[in-house]
């Protein structure tokens, strides 16, 4: 354990982020599974509503650095041909 302020600091600094962190990502999680699911079940207008917030939420965890843009980038476009192939059916 740290023995310094500043260090001390440091620590609970991180320990704050880290939750902040997991809660963004676990939105992320949330939010592609709801599309996943809406695809698979064939609700076209569903799928789009999540796909909305799930392309929201994607570009602000981007933005933040917990995803690397072009991750970020890949996952918006394979969530976008999903629910495109629904509207094709």
């Amino acid at each position: 354990m740290a023995t310094h302020s500043s260090a001390v600091k440091r620590h609970k600094q991180s320990l704050k982020r880290c939750t902040s962190n997991m809660a963004v990502k676990s939105g992320v999680k949330t939010a592609i599974k709801k599309v996943r699911d809406a695809v698979k079940e064939g609700k076209k207008e569903d799928a789009k509503t999540y796909l909305v917030n799930a392309v929201k939420l994607l570009g602000k965890a981007a933005s933040k650095g917990l995803l690397h843009r072009n991750n970020a980038s890949r996952r918006i476009s394979g969530l976008t041909k999903a629910v495109n192939s629904i509207a094709a059916k």
